[in-house]
């Protein structure tokens, strides 16, 4: 009696043991599908990048289409059965049959390559796999089912082809990405070529005009329009480091309380001569309110002083998969005590934002 009563606790626990590990792999199942489908993807087969994973799809397929040749080992049915006695007439009927399952498995195993999305891998999984129980049971009289070997390589297939779509759109991603900073470049060099040659004409100006004064003897004005030649050619020099200093530019803190709520700010560079037109180009159509900004100053090592921001937010970082979108769960005020640290003294810092648009909106929709 104490025996059996220790063998069922012993059981029991066992159970228990069992079903705490399973509740466990659900938890992660779901956390890893939720993940997946906001965007976090978990690669089942890592490979450096699309072209490797077109060429080990191509690997697959080639391996598919021998298995489903004649004894290729994709579906397997039994040698015993007979037909009005005839065992020759047996195996003609289980190899028929056993093409129609294995095509029927084969549409769907086509079908959810064909539709697959990435973060849907598991449900494709799931519903193959469900298919294949079935032949099992509808083949069960003539021991007819899909291989254990070909069900792996189509579930590969899967896997794979999930990879692959996953690391075809993260290549885009990173296509458009230096798209986007190349014209960035490239407007910044126009524009500070258009600068100097503005700059350059104005000192030409300047040299000519003092030239004829210092003609006419009256040295008074020769000496005001020095001082303004002087200027000309400082802002000149300034172009000229800018232009070859490339860490050099403004750093900017942004936030939009009406499109993203009052704890979340952007925090960014630009090298624009003037800046405020990436602030501007920032708040376009995209958003339904223009931009605050918090603070806007002009550092030799701007790369250097974004940077160190952006790791001392990092946990609070909105995109961890995508880290030039520049979004960081914090104040402005936070942001502040950080930048004060990183770059010492600030010239102008607004902690409270203005959001004009957002408030007006809010008053007439109070109305």
């Amino acid at each position: 009696m104490r025996r059996d009563a220790a063998a069922q606790f012993e059981e029991h626990a066992r159970l228990t043991a069992q079903l705490r590990e399973l509740r466990q792999q659900v938890v992660v199942t779901e956390e890893a599908a939720i993940l997946q489908e906001v965007g976090v993807y978990e690669y089942r087969h890592p490979l450096s990048d699309s072209v490797a994973y077109a060429s080990e799809l191509k690997r697959l397929r080639d391996l598919i289409k021998a298995m489903n040749r004649k004894d290729g080992g994709a579906v397997v049915g039994s040698t015993s059965w007979t037909v009005n006695g005839s065992a020759p007439q047996g195996r003609v009927m289980v190899r028929d049959f056993s093409k129609l399952m294995l095509r029927a498995y084969n549409a769907e195993a086509d079908n959810l390559v064909r539709d697959l999305k990435p973060y849907k891998l598991a449900s494709s999984i799931d519903r193959l796999t469900k298919v294949a129980t079935t032949i099992v049971r509808l083949g069960s009289t003539m021991g007819i089912r899909i291989t254990d070997q070909y069900h792996g390589v189509r579930i590969r297939e899967l896997e794979i082809t999930a990879d692959y779509l996953e690391k075809l759109a993260e290549e885009k991603e990173r296509e458009r990405e230096e798209k986007e900073r190349l014209r960035e470049e490239r407007r910044v060099q126009q524009e500070m070529e258009r600068e100097r040659a503005r700059l350059e004409k104005e000192r030409q100006h300047y040299l000519s005009a003092l030239e004829a004064l210092l003609a006419n003897g009256d040295h008074e004005a020769a000496e005001r329009l020095r001082a303004d030649l002087a200027d000309v050619e400082r802002a000149i020099e300034d172009v000229d480091y800018r232009a070859a200093n490339i860490r050099a530019g403004y750093v900017y803190v942004i936030s939009n309380v009406g499109a993203f709520g009052d704890r979340m700010v952007k925090i960014g560079l630009t090298r624009r001569l003037d800046p405020l037109d990436r602030v501007r180009e920032l708040g376009d159509a995209s958003v339904p309110f223009r931009f605050d900004v918090h603070a806007l100053f002009f550092s030799k090592d701007a790369v250097g002083i974004e940077t160190a921001l952006h790791e001392r937010l990092a946990d609070r970082r909105v995109n961890r998969v995508n880290q030039r979108r520049e979004f960081f769960y914090a104040t402005p005020a936070e942001v502040k005590e950080h930048l004060l640290e990183v770059a010492g003294e600030i010239i102008q810092y607004d902690e409270q934002p203005e959001a004009l648009e957002y408030h007006q909106s809010t008053r007439l929709g109070a109305r």
